[in-house]
Parts: C-alpha cells; sequence; structure tokens
C-alpha cells in the first residue's frame, strides 16, 4: 500500500495534530479550504485513503476497518501518536473505526454529514446500489452523487466531486460503499451503529445535513463524554464543510478550543 498523503505545521504548534479523512469517491483536497488555517496552530496531515486520489489502489480491502488500519501506519511512520481526527462521510466511519479499535490513538472526532447510523429502511435500498456498483461504478457512483447536494450547492462544487468520483478506483467504488453497510463488522447501519458507536468514549462533534437531519437527535443519544455534541445544519448539503468553510471553521476551532481547555485543567 502506498498512501499520499499531506503534513503541514506552523513553526510552533499546539494542541494535538490533526488527522482529515475524506470521504467516498473524494480525496485529501476535499479539504484545501481548511487546511491554511488549520495548519497555521497545529500540524495537519490529510492522506487520500487507498484507492482514492493518488494513493494506491489494492483489490480488495475497503471497509472502514481496513481504512483505519491504513491510517495507524501512516500515524507510526509519522511518528504521531495521538489526533484529532476528522471524518467525512465515509471518513467518518474511517475515524470511528480508529476511535474504537485504536483508542490511544484518537483524542476527539470531528465527524462530518456521516455515512453511519443509516436507518434500516434507508439501507433496504442499497443492495440494488451495489449490483450497479459492481457493474458500473462510475455511473452509479455519480448517480448517487445527485442527493449530496441542495439548491444553494454552487455549480463548481458538483463538477469538482464529479471529477473526483472519476478519478476513482473502480474497485475502491464498487467496494467502499457496501463496506459501510454489509458484511461481517459493518456498523453504517442501526442498530449495529448503536452498538458500535457506544463504544467511542472520546468527543464528538458532529455536524449532519439538512437530508440527516433526525440522525443528530439519534446520535445525542449515544456519546460517552460530555463535550459531546451532534449539530445539524439548516440548508447544508452532504459536503457542508465545503459549501461553508468559513462557518464550518468557526465551528470547529470553538469546540476545539474548549477541548484544549479540557485538557490543560
Amino acid at each position: 500500500m502506498r498512501l499520499f498523503y499531506t503534513d503541514d505545521a506552523p513553526a510552533s504548534p499546539a494542541g494535538d495534530p490533526l488527522l482529515l479523512v475524506h470521504g467516498y469517491g473524494a480525496d485529501s483536497a476535499d479539504w484545501s479550504f481548511h487546511i491554511p488555517d488549520l495548519a497555521s496552530r497545529r500540524r495537519v496531515i490529510a492522506p487520500d485513503l487507498r484507492g482514492h486520489g493518488y494513493s494506491s489502489a489494492p483489490e480488495t480491502g475497503y471497509r472502514p476497518q481496513d481504512m483505519a488500519d491504513d491510517l495507524v501506519r501512516l500515524l507510526d511512520r509519522l511518528g504521531v501518536e495521538r489526533v484529532v481526527a476528522f471524518g467525512h462521510s465515509l471518513g467518518a466511519l474511517v475515524v470511528s473505526a480508529l476511535a474504537v479499535e485504536h483508542p490511544g490513538r484518537v483524542r476527539a472526532l470531528v465527524c462530518v454529514d456521516p455515512g453511519y447510523g443509516q436507518p434500516v429502511e434507508v439501507a433496504a435500498l442499497f443492495p440494488a446500489m451495489y449490483e450497479g456498483l459492481r457493474t458500473d461504478p462510475y455511473a452509479t457512483a455519480l448517480a448517487n452523487d445527485a442527493w449530496c447536494y441542495t439548491p444553494a450547492s454552487p455549480a463548481w462544487l458538483r463538477e469538482w466531486h464529479r471529477r473526483k468520483i472519476l478519478g476513482t478506483a473502480p474497485q475502491a467504488l464498487a467496494q467502499a460503499f457496501p463496506g459501510m453497510y454489509e458484511g461481517e463488522g459493518q456498523f453504517g447501519v442501526r442498530p449495529a451503529s448503536e452498538a458500535y458507536l457506544a463504544r467511542r468514549d472520546r468527543p464528538v462533534l458532529s455536524c449532519w445535513s439538512a437530508a440527516q437531519a433526525g440522525s443528530a437527535a439519534w446520535e445525542n443519544g449515544l456519546f460517552k463524554h460530555p463535550a459531546s455534541q451532534a449539530e445539524v445544519w439548516p440548508g447544508g448539503g452532504h459536503r457542508l464543510h465545503a459549501e461553508r468553510p468559513a462557518e464550518f471553521l468557526l465551528v470547529v476551532n470553538a469546540w476545539l478550543g474548549e477541548i484544549d481547555k479540557e485538557m490543560s485543567a
């Protein structure tokens, strides 16, 4: 496995490094809006997941747990013991797996419109998509991408992610989506989500889109740490951090500041 990543930091970083993990059919450039601000204070590591972006694409190994294991090896290589892990969509499952399976490596989590917590009635629609991804991964993934936007979503964002999907390895598209929701160890569908995510004992900030607004109250009932919170972003699309980067940074930096105060208390 070869993982592409960037590693940015100010001369005197403060606090735990940040690990930024993109979503399905995307890459680490999703965080281009945020890295200049975040890296002005902290070390920021942003990888491309296996099969995505500039990383290599093995034939198998696209469950969130597999990708979390890749990130452990990356952190080991960089000599980083513990991070605050950001994850969008699929990336939220990957960083949650990192926190559950390797709890000593995670200080806190920021989850952006997570792919986990899908109601059973929604997941019942997924098998048809799995079949489409096996037979025509690009057309199927592009068709699915339509739900990610609102009427306010800019045209450049739609085109940017259309091109990202076309640049993703077909086996990654075909396997990473069902890897979240079916098979042994899946925790994308309730109630498996509830059992697995209840094992996260770190602070979690979750930002949910308007399309998944009902999941915020559900997730608030799972949190173990008192600093955790799940918020709905009215009018926000699935890629709310890219649509509203300044607002996202304002919210995240304020929350991280509170976490840092707790650590120093």
